[in-house]
């Protein structure tokens, strides 16, 4: 029943969040749109991104950006002067190696081209669905649905899904919504995720979608 309540009226509530979203600032990966390699700088960026705040992730890349801003340039840097760079992203010591090694299959394999097919990004050192999906979605604008803890939380807050993992959010998307939705829905519900729709007591008393709201799992609210 919630299901197709939000699927009945979901063009009303992506119309209004999207209108919402402007008094907020974007998602990191989305000011790489229209720039030099920005499939390359999506990629990079949102490797950084994990299990990182986004205002952390910015400051890293845009200063690893500033030194190296292709898979050729980053080879001339070590591990350890990435890891000084993009300090203080969690897990850096890692993600540093990854990005060396995704650098050198770049060149090795794809001519330093950033992949835009999800099955092979995933093949890449660090890659996991929602790099894959983001870089195909944002970099590419082809269809793919990018499911992040915000998309996750949110899908289910909503009764949209009923899913445990964000891999089975995912899934659970590609079979429901329609496709003309796909390439910017984590756009949306990111922004709505990091501003109101939090995970701790949601701002559901400011929120113009709330009526459309399950608000599955909420214990407390603002």
């Amino acid at each position: 029943m919630a299901t197709s309540k939000i699927l009945k009226n979901l063009p009303a509530i992506l119309r209004i969040l999207k209108e919402e979203a402007r008094q907020w600032k974007p998602p990191i990966v989305g000011t790489f749109v229209g720039q030099k390699n920005a499939p390359f700088k999506i990629l990079i960026s949102t490797v950084l991104s994990l299990r990182t705040k986004d205002r952390t992730t910015e400051e890293a890349s845009r200063r690893l950006f500033m030194i190296a801003d292709t898979p050729e340039k980053i080879l001339y840097l070590s591990s350890a002067q990435i890891e000084k760079v993009i300090y203080p992203v969690g897990f850096y010591r890692t993600k540093a190696r990854n990005i060396l090694s995704i650098c050198r299959t770049l060149l090795e394999q794809f001519q330093g081209q950033v992949p835009d097919d999800l099955e092979t990004l995933l093949t890449l050192q660090g890659v996991g669905r929602k790099t894959a999906n983001l870089v195909i979605t944002v970099g590419y604008r082809k269809f793919g649905i990018c499911v992040d803890t915000h998309v996750h939380r949110i899908s289910n807050r909503w009764g949209l899904v009923k899913t445990k993992a964000p891999d089975e959010t995912e899934m659970a998307l590609r079979r429901i919504l329609p496709m003309k939705y796909w390439i910017g829905f984590n756009d949306i519900l990111v922004t709505y995720g990091q501003n109101l729709c939090v995970p701790v007591s949601p701002f559901c008393s400011r929120c113009k979608i709330r009526s459309f709201c399950s608000k599955r799992d909420v214990q407390n609210s603002r």
